[in-house]
């Protein structure tokens, strides 16, 4: 659950219900201090936007865009939007593009998104709902320097190891931070699949609660 330290600022954007209840019962105090020393450089660059008024650009790579950026690139623009950050655009990539995996859309559905297939195909592509009157999400696997990303003033996010050793150079990027996640593909075709999915998303969605939670903290103190 969220810890009273971090208090929510009084908001109107009308998430789903179930993606509300949902996010107030992440434990952000489960956070190990280890880390948190990872997320603190994303906090910082996030926070020093929000206090000059800056766009923020999120750009979340792995190496596939098919798993891990795509769950911290929806669960970045929620929380952005949850905790009241103005100006966030939140993008996702890859060193190469893939598919988005379809059991993460499975798995954000039951966490109280909709998801529409836009496209089908090799690489289809899907509308992403968390609330009646906001614009979606558009979730298909890209490169991280696909038109659809930005091109200057972004930090990346490199979320897996493979692409944070594997593209040592992101061009436009104004900063690089690694914050990496184990792959739940490891678990497919077993029958703990469906549990290391959800377990991956409430951990991307419970780390990322505590940046923005701290983003708004630190502008209300």
């Amino acid at each position: 659950m969220i810890p009273t330290v971090f208090p929510l600022v009084s908001m109107d954007n009308m998430i789903f219900k179930k993606i509300k209840d949902n996010i107030e019962s992440l434990d952000v105090q489960s956070i190990p201090g280890s880390r948190k020393a990872v997320l603190a450089p994303l906090i910082e660059y996030i926070g020093e936007k929000f206090k000059n008024k800056e766009e923020i650009r999120l750009n979340f790579i792995c190496t596939h865009n098919s798993r891990r950026s795509h769950l911290s690139q929806i669960w970045a623009q929620v929380m952005g939007d949850y905790f009241n950050i103005e100006n966030l655009r939140c993008y996702s990539g890859g060193t190469e593009a893939t598919a988005m995996f379809p059991l993460i859309g499975t798995t954000l559905e039951e966490q109280g998104f909709e998801i529409s297939p836009i496209s089908q195909g090799k690489n289809p592509v899907y509308a992403i709902k968390y609330a009646p009157n906001t614009h979606p999400i558009i979730g298909f696997s890209k490169t991280y320097d696909h038109d659809f990303n930005p091109v200057s003033g972004f930090a990346a996010i490199m979320t897996c190891s493979q692409a944070d050793a594997g593209c040592p150079f992101i061009a436009g990027a104004e900063k690089r931070i690694p914050i990496t996640y184990d792959d739940p593909k490891a678990y497919d075709g077993t029958p703990q699949q469906k549990e290391k999915y959800r377990e991956r998303s409430l951990q991307i969605a419970t780390e990322l609660c505590y940046v923005f939670s701290k983003i708004n903290q630190d502008a209300t103190n």
